[in-house]
């Protein structure tokens, strides 16, 4: 490991140092606070969108930013959780903490959504998809939630849409944080944090562990008897330097190791599973380099790795809740080892005030291989992009894109973007709209698994539209969001059972095939107030809400699509009665809908609240409550997978240094 990390520190720095400027002087920059009142808040910036930093007032794209200090005050400890809340998302577990939770966009898969940590891509190379489960909050600055195909920007995976990571810069003087936290299912999570700026460095890191050890993984009200543990070590770690003339470097890690005692949760046969587990580990690297090279000229270089290494174990009893009979496992035992690499350079040019150029290269490989014949694989690309953007008397935006990616093994995918937007400032009112296509490469556990993949494949396609409306009142206390959405997908890969055909890759008669089509619709709305004053027992009030209705349809069978509602929404109050009590009220409701395709095994609607509470003694040290299903809900997320009972979580926080 300590081998490959050198290597690649060694290419990154001399890519830097070839492309830079010869000057290297320090630049100190001024203060700034370290968290800012949560309820005055400076206009949010989005990297993902265009891929260069813009106000969100000027995206013409779907967005959704959410930010530490939302993650903070209402005590999500997962950035799952807090997608859960976000509009146009589906985000389920498989079990307890630890277990599998995808993200899903506006109808797509998992698998179709791409996630970035800190430019990094972090999909599997095996499976397509990102697995939440293991990624808390710890030292992350904000999560970008980019709706609507984005395959001309950020290519394979984006069809439905990117999920972009930052980890927090160092800001101010030096400062710790130290938290700890006990609660239900013997829960205890710990941790640390140190951040800060010096002259023109700054830096933070981060580490914490969180253990459980009684949450069954397969719903105890099936019966399920014993219980399952988890157990997760995560470190990041962020390093910036301010280089002259307006340039930055950047290196940020993240570790994660856990080890999580998994069920049965198959919807036909649920099981009490003994001795099964998962142990994984994922280490993320990236570093990028940007430097202005004239007045109207500026570059920036990406290198980023993300690589997992997961051993799964089948256990040596399990027990049925269906018959209550015992039997031995099927031996699945199998160790999985993924790497994803990532290497940009991109070029942006400031043609006049109204025009901004940008074009770059991308290359990217995937790289996998397990312990059950699928022996080390690779999947290279190279890709072009170009862009326009414009914005006329920041009134009138718009973009326009193209991108070429070719593979190495399946062939070219060709994708291009357009967007619009109005500002009308008077009334504070913006409407946009966005036309885009996009693409999947199929993974290699498609291509290539033994007795299985299918080396024929070639990718997914999709097309993405949008229209929405953004409006302000009340001197943008109050903001509204609205808008609707279309997606047509083509050449679906879809795993079929068809002896004749699948004969030449399988012996099974089940082989993936590109013969499925889908379309999904619907209408997004939003709704986010802020209010502060000097009153009694109303010092702040934070109301936040979303509601997402999608309409699924397989256009071979005529069924909707598994894991879709047609209903979804998500609501939060935070209210601030003296100043240093925070109250929040968060709930959340499903619609009824499939688990599996074909309309089968219906899973009914629900609704989950909790209540979160905040109070800061000092200065230095805050104390936080957290309940989770206030009302004991009985709800299922994946049919027969284990969800929380009524439980509660309190823990405290201490801080030193930085500005009071």
């Amino acid at each position: 490991m300590l081998g490959i990390v050198r290597e690649w520190s060694v290419y990154f720095v001399l890519l830097c140092v070839a492309s830079s400027p010869p000057v290297w002087t320090a630049v100190a920059s001024a203060e700034e606070p370290l968290e800012p009142d949560p309820v005055v808040q400076a206009e949010e910036v989005v990297v993902s969108a265009t891929k260069t930093p813009l106000p969100v007032s000027q995206v013409t794209s779907a967005v959704e930013v959410i930010t530490s200090q939302d993650m903070k005050k209402q005590n999500i400890r997962n950035v799952a959780d807090a997608l859960r809340l976000a509009q146009g998302l589906a985000v389920f577990s498989n079990g307890g903490p630890g277990t599998e939770v995808n993200a899903r966009i506006r109808g797509g898969s998992s698998s179709q959504t791409l996630v970035l940590i800190d430019g990094a891509i972090v999909n599997s190379g095996t499976l397509g998809s990102y697995n939440f489960a293991n990624l808390t909050t710890d030292n992350i600055e904000r999560v970008e939630v980019l709706r609507g195909a984005q395959s001309m920007l950020w290519g394979s995976d984006a069809m439905g849409g990117v999920i972009n990571i930052v980890t927090k810069r160092g800001q101010g003087p030096l400062s710790a944080t130290g938290f700890m936290e006990y609660g239900s299912f013997a829960s205890l999570r710990e941790g640390g944090m140190v951040s800060g700026k010096q002259g023109a460095v700054d830096y933070s890191f981060s580490l914490s562990r969180w253990d459980t050890s009684s949450f069954s993984a397969v719903n105890y009200r099936r019966g399920a008897s014993e219980r399952d543990s988890y157990r997760n070590w995560q470190g990041s770690g962020r390093i910036g330097v301010d280089l002259p003339k307006d340039g930055r470097l950047d290196f940020t890690m993240r570790w994660m190791n856990s080890d999580v005692q998994l069920d049965s949760v198959s919807a036909t046969s649920p099981s009490d599973v003994y001795g099964s587990k998962n142990r994984s580990q994922e280490y993320v690297f990236s570093g990028s380099y940007e430097q202005p090279l004239t007045g109207w000229w500026s570059q920036k270089l990406t290198l980023a790795r993300a690589q997992e290494a997961s051993q799964f174990l089948s256990g040596t009893l399990q027990r049925s809740l269906i018959t209550g009979a015992f039997s031995t496992p099927f031996n699945s035992n199998n160790e999985i080892r993924v790497l994803s690499n990532r290497l940009e350079w991109q070029h942006n040019f400031q043609i006049t005030k109204l025009l901004l150029l940008s074009a770059g290269y991308q290359f990217r490989e995937q790289q996998g291989e397990n312990d059950t014949g699928l022996t080390n694989r690779i999947l290279s690309s190279n890709a072009g992009f170009a862009q326009a953007q414009f914005n006329l008397w920041d009134r009138l935006f718009a973009t326009a894109g193209i991108r070429h990616d070719s593979y190495n093994v399946f062939g070219d995918a060709t994708t291009y973007r357009l967007t619009g937007g109005y500002l009308h400032k008077e009334t504070d009112t913006k409407i946009r709209g966005s036309y885009s296509t996009g693409f999947r490469a199929p993974t290699m556990n498609e291509l290539y698994f033994p007795n299985f993949g299918n080396s024929q494949l070639g990718t997914e396609k999709s097309q993405s539209m949008d229209v929405g409306i953004d409006q302000y009142f009340f001197s943008k206390q109050l903001k509204f969001t609205g808008g609707f959405f279309w997606n047509r997908y083509r050449n679906l890969i879809t795993t079929t059972f068809d002896p004749t055909f699948c004969a030449p890759f399988s012996t099974f008669g089940f082989c993936p095939q590109q013969i499925g089509e889908a379309s999904t619709k619907g209408w997004e709305a939003g709704l986010s107030y802020t209010y502060s004053s000097d009153r009694p027992f109303l010092k702040g009030l934070v109301v936040q809400a979303n509601y997402t209705n999608t309409m699924t349809r397989d256009l071979v069978t005529q069924t909707r699509l598994p894991r879709w509602a047609t209903d979804q929404w998500s609501a939060s109050v935070s209210y601030q009665p003296i100043d240093p009590l925070w109250i929040t009220l968060i709930g959340r409701y499903v619609g009824s809908r499939y688990n599996t395709t074909g309309d089968r095994q219906s899973l009914p609607a629900f609704d989950v609240w909790s209540l979160a509470v905040t109070y800061d003694v000092t200065k230095q040290l805050q104390a936080y409550l957290r309940a989770e299903n206030l009302f004991n809900e009985k709800y299922e997320e994946v049919a027969s997978a284990g969800t929380p009972i009524r439980s509660i979580f309190g823990g405290v926080r201490v801080t030193f240094g930085g500005k009071s």
